[in-house]
């Protein structure tokens, strides 16, 4: 089955490291709750420069073919099965969501696009870039408001990624 792109990935990663992922977008979006615009704009640089799954891996299955090209031509023949692996997970990637770096690299904390512009988007909210979001908030709901505004606290509790 060919999952859609926007979730393919939370799909293929356990609830649990999903929650972790969630809850730590949760707690960088506390941090700057109370945080100057500068600060608010430093964080939003540094989100722009943050690589998500599928630059990973587009960096790695690349890398790991010619590697294996390299060898293949040099060493020794056999190396030459090494891309042909490596593109039929990216391939497999591309379809369903699933390669085996994928576990890894969420294990790690890597996450999704839409992942990284949810926390992108709530830090947006928090100085009233969304005023529909922000408007007749006091400090101690602005958190919570952002994060309801991208959906974050449903990601956190919702049972619908398989469970590993």
């Amino acid at each position: 089955m060919i999952r859609r792109t926007s979730d393919r990935v939370a799909c293929n990663t356990s609830k649990k490291i999903n929650e972790q992922i969630a809850r730590k977008t949760e707690s960088n979006i506390a941090r700057f709750a109370h945080a100057r615009p500068y600060e608010i704009d430093q964080r939003l640089s540094e989100l722009e420069q943050e690589w998500d799954v599928e630059r990973c891996l587009e960096t790695m299955a690349p890398s790991i073919s010619l590697m294996g090209l390299g060898l293949g031509l040099t060493v020794n023949r056999k190396w030459l099965l090494l891309p042909v692996f490596v593109q039929a997970f990216f391939l497999l990637h591309a379809l369903q969501g699933w390669c085996p770096p994928l576990p890894l690299l969420r294990q790690l904390g890597v996450r999704t696009k839409e992942e990284i512009d949810q926390e992108k988007y709530a830090l947006k909210a928090l100085p009233g870039d969304f005023l529909h979001v922000a408007e007749d908030l006091n400090d101690l709901n602005r958190r919570s408001a952002a994060i309801a505004a991208v959906g974050l606290e449903r990601r956190i509790h919702d049972g619908k990624h398989r469970s590993n």
